[in-house]
């Protein structure tokens, strides 16, 4: 299969760099996966869908993309995501926190389960913990590097998921401010990305939504439908040299969703 064609040298926002990116193997991980590509970077995708991953590398095309199977609740296996890309790159400058486990769809905290509540928690925190973690001990001796934790509207408000998932995506807030007080004096930083609903296939299960459901969903900004090509440009701005002094910030791609009320003051919907 053909590779993916990049951007000419000019216009290439991450040219040399080596990234990589958890949960790449579909929606919004394989979207940065596919752009970041086309900016320069060569890819690891790490994840479980095996299928998928050396699908979304076969079209990037085997010079730019390798996949590696990665739990990211297994220390070993982000290790060895991170190793992979030394191995093969000498160097790591970008990793994406983007693997999620939504969990089960259970509004009263009443039916909630605690084994499956720690488990989304493994995926959502404990996985990008052990990111960062790895994607530290090789960016501190090169004094660089950019860590993107990918959060949700649920980094910011309540009400929106379920106990488990906005619990994950408030610490994910929380891991990504005290990363970047820690690791700044290395020239590391650290931000978190966090977008709205995007009627996917993961979030149209999730909300049990159907195409008519999806087109429903609140939306202050008008006109416009978040896609997942929106969040990966949001990730390729704090991947790459346009961001070089923004450091424990959370880039909300959202429409305005989380800094206003929707339903009381001047400007509410009747």
């Amino acid at each position: 299969m053909a590779s993916i064609s990049q951007l000419p040298l000019a216009a290439r926002r991450l040219d040399g760099k080596v990234a990589v990116i958890t949960g790449g193997a579909r929606g919004i991980g394989a979207c940065m996966a596919k752009l970041f590509s086309r900016h320069g970077a060569k890819v690891v995708i790490a994840d479980i869908r095996d299928q998928l991953g050396q699908s979304v590398c076969n079209e990037i095309g085997p010079q730019s993309a390798t996949y590696v199977h990665c739990d990211v609740t297994k220390e070993i296996e982000v290790e060895n995501a991170v190793n992979t890309a030394i191995s093969k790159h000498q160097k790591l400058d970008i990793i994406v926190n983007n693997a999620v486990l939504a969990g089960e769809t259970k509004p009263s905290i009443l039916d909630d389960d605690v084994v499956e509540f720690e488990r989304v928690i493994s995926v959502n925190l404990t996985g990008p913990f052990l990111g960062t973690k790895h994607a530290a001990r090789v960016m501190i001796p090169a004094k660089r590097g950019s860590i993107i934790n990918v959060g949700s509207v649920c980094s910011s408000v309540g009400g929106v998921a379920t106990h488990a998932y906005t619990s994950s995506k408030h610490a994910m807030l929380g891991l990504t401010k005290n990363t970047a007080a820690e690791l700044g004096k290395f020239g590391i930083r650290a931000n978190c990305l966090s977008p709205y609903f995007i009627a996917n296939i993961a979030a149209k299960e999730f909300f049990k939504l159907d195409d008519d459901g999806c087109a429903a969903v609140y939306s202050n900004l008008k006109g416009v439908a978040l896609k997942e090509d929106d969040v990966a440009e949001g990730a390729l701005f704090l991947a790459s040299d346009d961001s070089k002094y923004i450091s424990g910030h959370n880039l909300a791609v959202d429409g305005g969703f989380t800094t206003i009320n929707p339903v009381f003051g001047l400007y509410s919907e009747s």
